[in-house]
């Protein structure tokens, strides 16, 4: 039986609010990557996605994922139409480094970093697509 995914309720000013916080990571990642502070340029935009995917599932199917677990977001972005996809496709990428990132003593090589920032930026511009589309 598949888990269930547990859920809040978005409005259109709650969705406005996680696009605030999304952008937000992602500037502090870009500049924390431009200063070469890898490990904090990569969890930055982690949180920027997760951000980013609260917005897109909380416009599209007006919820967002509300468990522990991160995986669950991508159920419901696979629920969320295209921008869904896109944003899931990106989101998957950067969680396989967020245990790693966060909790690892390993370093960063500054490509992971590079592309983890890139990630998120990709997430944070379907954001902005979904909450432009707002009444």
């Amino acid at each position: 039986m598949p888990k269930q995914v547990r859920t809040r309720p978005v409005s259109g000013a709650q969705a406005r609010a996680y696009l605030s916080k999304a952008e937000e990571y992602l500037a502090a990642a870009a500049e924390s990557l431009e200063a070469r502070r890898l490990i904090a340029a990569t969890s930055l935009a982690i949180h920027s996605a997760i951000n980013a995917a609260d917005v897109v599932t909380g416009v599209r199917l007006g919820r967002r994922a509300a468990g522990q677990d991160h995986d669950q977001a991508l159920t419901l972005l696979g629920q969320a139409g295209a921008d869904g996809a896109e944003v899931a496709s990106q989101l998957s990428r950067l969680l396989l480094l967020k245990t790693k990132t966060e909790y690892e003593p390993d370093e960063i090589p500054p490509s992971v970093a590079e592309k983890a920032v890139d990630r998120a930026r990709t997430c944070v511009v379907s954001a902005r697509r979904v909450v432009a589309a707002l009444p």
